[in-house]
């Protein structure tokens, strides 16, 4: 199969293009680099991306997106794309991307049911001609080159803020800390948060904020300021302003990297080489064993070192 096509190339002026990404804030934030490089090729095109509501403030505001539409079949019918790209792979996007009436229905290769893709795209590491592992950004980005767009540099993560400060956000400089995960196995020790929050607070004069999902508890870091279940927008606000971000490795972490946010990330079992944040002055601990093994002396000298390489090129 060849390393790519000239499908991007060929589609007429001003085409639509749908591009599916359901589920998980990581990945949404992680495919607005492929997106991104359509765009710069073919900046007539029309794109549009089909993503539950929870997670379309990621993509609302990018000057590459045109339309950002719910998961139906309707909304994606009506839109009328000449090309849709599944980036999801589940059962519920393959129905989209079937009827979404495209004459280019691509996705990767792996993805099932078969027939619904008459554009099946190949590993990253064939498109790259690579055999190293790949990033999460790269794995997508790889699917743009493979359809036809110029093969350069892929670009950081991006995303917008409504003008303003967010409502969350203290008078003066401040970190957020995102001491929640998915799992257990991924989620840092509350004690190593709070010794991290009063390092900020006491030794980098940084007032830590504690940002949480919806229902979630953070009741342990009552003593600083708490965010739970803010808007997507207000989080977004809060992250651009910020001088600093620590985290477990989930989403929160990647929006941070969107926003050029110097960051420390905390990695348990998951592979650093595909999730960590990309492309942001940052620092991954990874454990060896469990999560609880990284050492807060270890993580506070990660922050004041990435916090002075920010302030160098300011």
């Amino acid at each position: 199969m060849p390393a790519q096509t000239d499908i991007i190339g060929k589609l007429p002026s001003e085409s639509r293009v749908a591009i599916i990404r359901l589920r998980s804030l990581g990945d949404c934030v992680l495919c607005t680099p492929a997106i991104e490089l359509l765009q710069h090729a073919r900046p007539d095109l029309r794109i549009a991306v089909v993503v539950e509501d929870r997670f379309a403030d990621v993509f609302r505001g990018n000057p590459a997106i045109a339309e950002v539409l719910p998961p139906t079949a309707r909304a994606v019918r009506g839109f009328a794309p000449e090309l849709c790209l599944n980036f999801h792979g589940g059962t519920r996007s393959a129905r989209l991307t079937l009827l979404s009436g495209a004459k280019f229905r691509a996705g990767f290769d792996i993805f099932r049911p078969e027939f619904v893709y008459n554009t099946p795209i190949p590993t990253a590491q064939e498109i790259l001609a690579v055999t190293r592992q790949v990033h999460t950004a790269e794995h997508m980005a790889s699917a743009m080159f493979y359809l036809g767009v110029p093969r350069t540099w892929i670009p950081r993560a991006r995303m917008s803020a409504p003008a303003g400060r967010s409502p969350h956000a203290p008078g003066g400089a401040y970190a957020v800390i995102h001491p929640l995960a998915a799992t257990p196995e991924k989620t840092w020790t509350t004690a190593s948060f709070v010794e991290t929050a009063k390092f900020l607070n006491e030794s980098m004069k940084l007032e830590p904020v504690f940002i949480g999902g919806p229902g979630e508890d953070l009741s342990a870091f009552q003593q600083w300021r708490t965010v739970v279940g803010a808007p997507l927008t207000e989080i977004g606000q809060l992250m651009r302003d910020a001088s600093l971000f620590i985290g477990n490795d989930s989403g929160p972490a990647h929006v941070a990297a969107a926003f050029g946010l110097p960051l420390v990330v905390l990695f348990g079992p998951s592979d650093a080489g595909i999730w960590s944040p990309w492309r942001t002055v940052g620092k991954v601990l990874k454990s060896e064993g469990s999560i609880s093994n990284i050492a807060v002396n270890d993580a506070l000298r990660a922050l004041e070192r990435v916090y002075s390489v920010q302030e160098a090129h300011r």
